[in-house]
């Protein structure tokens, strides 16, 4: 099973990354949004991007040219229809991302892989609307994806040997390291991550100490590169509010039950850099 051509469904923020890296890699990339206002805004989300990997000296003109050269934008599915591999990278709504996956698998050619950038959804829910099981899994990028080196590929009881074999060699071919995990809510990061930054939120909630403190502990104690509360800012409060929600349905387990504080935090607006605000002031 061979990847040459790669459909990318969502421009935003984590879709433009997927796009980019695998256009730097050479793939011929498809990326679609919405409408053509998301479309442009990605679009250019992505060649800001690459633009600052050239000043950076991470990648040279050329390099970007060429990038850019495999990038094409669309507004129509259709035009997926010639790829190997498609990962969808849109809201996460399980209702939306079946209606995606039921309509993607009409159009796909039939070897191709249909891929979910989830990052706490039941892979084997999306798999069901679709005829193609054994080539369905989840391929979770991290944030920002031209940046973290780390692809947890999410294998489900349906999902071939030859599926998992393209996409790790899809996955080296980006230069990124890999780890598969059982298709659970969380996977393995969030598995570990989530109950950390939850107690975080406690901590602070129940006044332990200030929420600068809390955060240089962390970075001081344990060697982090950045404290739980500065860590929820950058993913965004909304982002970490459903993955704990997403867990705490499906293992009733009290450690995944998100802290008064971050819900009403999420409801005021204050969802942390994406928003200007959230713990700390970014504005």
């Amino acid at each position: 099973m061979e990847i040459n051509r790669i459909g990318v469904v969502g421009c935003g923020l984590m879709g433009t990354g997927i796009a980019e890296v695998c256009a730097r890699a050479g793939y011929d990339v498809v990326v679609t949004e919405a409408n053509d206002e998301l479309l442009q805004k990605g679009l250019t989300r992505l060649r800001d991007s690459l633009n600052k990997a050239v000043a950076r000296g991470k990648a040279t003109q050329e390099q970007s040219d060429q990038a850019l050269a495999h990038l094409h934008g669309t507004l129509d599915l259709a035009d997926f229809a010639a790829c190997d591999l498609a990962i969808e990278a849109v809201v996460e709504n399980m209702a939306v991302k079946k209606e995606l996956f039921a309509r993607l698998d009409q159009i796909l050619p039939p070897h191709a892989i249909l891929a979910s950038n989830t990052s706490s959804l039941c892979i084997t829910e999306m798999a069901s609307v679709t005829q193609r099981g054994s080539q369905v899994l989840g391929i979770h990028f991290f944030n920002p994806v031209p940046v973290m080196p780390l692809i947890e590929f999410v294998r489900t009881i349906l999902t071939s040997d030859e599926t998992m074999a393209a996409v790790y060699q899809f996955g080296a071919s980006l230069g990124k390291t890999m780890v598969t995990a059982k298709d659970t809510p969380g996977f393995i990061v969030n598995r570990l991550l989530i109950p950390y930054v939850l107690d975080a939120v406690r901590v602070y909630e129940q006044g332990l100490a200030t929420k600068e403190d809390i955060d240089t502990a962390i970075k001081l104690g344990l060697n982090h590169p950045m404290g739980p509360l500065t860590l929820l800012d950058f993913v965004g409060l909304d982002t970490c509010l459903f993955i704990a929600d997403a867990m705490f349905d499906e293992y009733k387990d009290e450690r995944y039950a998100a802290p008064p504080l971050l819900r009403r935090m999420v409801l005021a607006g204050q969802l942390g850099r994406k928003a200007g605000r959230g713990f700390y002031d970014y504005r």
